[in-house]
């Protein structure tokens, strides 16, 4: 048996309890999530041989001017081949990591800056754009987050900046372009101030102009600077000073925006509206205004110490006094039955049906968010009855074909044991085989919560 906490810190704090996890965190499950937070972390195994997404947009750019169509066909049949590799092996780190509470937070960081196959150029590169933008920051500066982010070309496509151009500048001028706000009220809206921050439409405007420039490599002039490479571009860049949020912006070039956007992430609304989603994510989904109140102020105390505020939602009671306060997502729930089932042994993974095409009719098609505010994290949105169907389905057909030994009753022990409801032990104490011992775990409230 193990603690209320033990179970929290596997299931909600990480990705899952196992009996690997749960061996490792019963004795001090906030030593073993706080052993987690480290800047000294290198790239998981798994992601080894892919490419990145400066090779991937280079590659795409460069299809653009093809005009065969059968080789625009065989083109994309490459690209889906390669997201899918890139899919499958962040998938394999997630069940086999040895530190679940860092992934989790990659996930978090991932879709509160959501970048989504709906802009389907680029696609093939987001899983890359993950590991480059996001995943060396979780446990760094939200301010180099935010400007790794606003910078990498999968954000400039996909929230239209490469079309932004500066009306007064030399290429606006020249082709009588305008403004594309899309990527300044995104970030003000739902990355940093939040809806109700206090800001203006002047604001947005402004914040676009010091923007624009911020592109990204289409036509190569030399080999030096690739297609799919991020660029500043002065000729496009509005020229002048610009006021945002009470302050004004008077560097040029590059620098303009660097500064803006520093300032953005020290704002108290940022830490708010941060602090929020934080809680929310691992509390509950009305967050505690107590809890908030703390995390916003580790955030704003520390700058946007990530690592700080990591360890500060570890130390908030809330999050340890209750179990399943949380719905998992299509997402979550998946990757805890691999890594539930891969504690009792080596697990391979089922035909690709049985991953992404599942996920894509629970509704939640990896990386492809229906919009730049990414995948909603509270249960309403989790629970409709179509949903909950496929879910089942789901559960059962992974329960017939799984090819590890597991015994349901182990697996049982080393994940919901000891906070199961009687009758769902009872249930699965009985059940009249292994296949339906799995489902009835898979299934029950105790694991669908987290």
């Amino acid at each position: 048996m193990f603690s209320k906490e033990t179970l929290i810190a596997t299931n909600r704090f990480g990705l899952g309890a196992n009996l690997d996890d749960i061996s490792k965190a019963r004795v001090d499950p906030k030593k073993w999530l706080k052993a987690q937070i480290s800047l000294d972390h290198t790239s998981p195994k798994a992601f080894a041989g892919l490419a990145t997404s400066r090779q991937l947009l280079e590659q795409a750019f460069l299809n653009r001017r093809i005009k065969d169509e059968d080789t625009k066909k065989k083109i994309r049949k490459i690209r889906r081949q390669q997201f899918n590799k890139a899919l499958l092996a962040r998938l394999i780190n997630q069940i086999e990591t040895q530190q679940p509470f860092a992934e989790r937070l990659v996930m978090f960081w991932s879709n509160h800056f959501t970048v989504s196959r709906t802009r389907g150029f680029i696609g093939p590169a987001i899983p890359a754009y993950e590991n480059e933008a996001i995943r060396p920051f979780i446990f760094g500066s939200f301010e180099d987050m935010l400007i790794s982010v606003a910078q990498h070309p999968c954000m400039l496509i996909y929230l239209d900046n490469i079309s932004s151009i500066g009306p007064n500048s030399i290429g606006g001028i020249r082709r009588e372009k305008d403004l594309n706000e899309n990527l300044a009220r995104e970030f003000l809206e739902l990355h940093t101030l939040g809806a109700q921050g206090d800001y203006t439409q002047s604001d947005v405007t402004n914040f676009a102009k010091i923007l624009t420039g911020w592109t990204v490599v289409r036509r190569p002039k030399n080999q030096r600077v690739p297609a799919g490479t991020f660029q500043f571009d002065n000729r496009i860049h509005e020229p002048g000073p610009q006021r945002l949020l009470g302050k004004d912006f008077n560097q040029g070039r590059k620098a303009q925006g660097v500064e803006a956007l520093k300032e953005i992430a020290r704002q108290p609304a940022t830490a708010k509206l941060i602090a929020t989603k934080l809680v929310r994510h691992f509390v509950n989904d009305t967050p505690p205004a107590r809890a908030v109140d703390m995390i916003s102020r580790v955030f704003s105390e520390t700058n946007g110490d990530l690592a700080e505020v990591s360890k500060a939602l570890i130390k908030l009671e809330v999050a340890w006094q209750q179990t399943g306060t949380k719905i998992k997502s299509p997402e979550e729930l998946v990757i805890s039955t691999f890594r539930a089932l891969r504690g009792e042994g080596p697990v391979s993974l089922p035909r690709r049906r049985l991953l992404f095409a599942a996920l894509k009719s629970m509704g939640q098609e990896i990386f492809h968010a229906p919009s730049p505010a990414g995948w909603p994290d509270i249960e309403v949105e989790w629970v409709a009855p179509e949903s909950l169907m496929r879910r089942i389905e789901w559960i059962h057909e992974i329960s017939q074909q799984s090819s590890t030994p597991s015994r349901p009753l182990e697996i049982f022990k080393n994940t919901i044991a000891p906070f199961a409801s009687d009758k769902t032990t009872r249930l699965i104490r009985g059940a009249p085989s292994r296949e339906d011992g799995l489902a009835l775990i898979f299934s029950s409230p105790a694991f669908q919560r987290r």
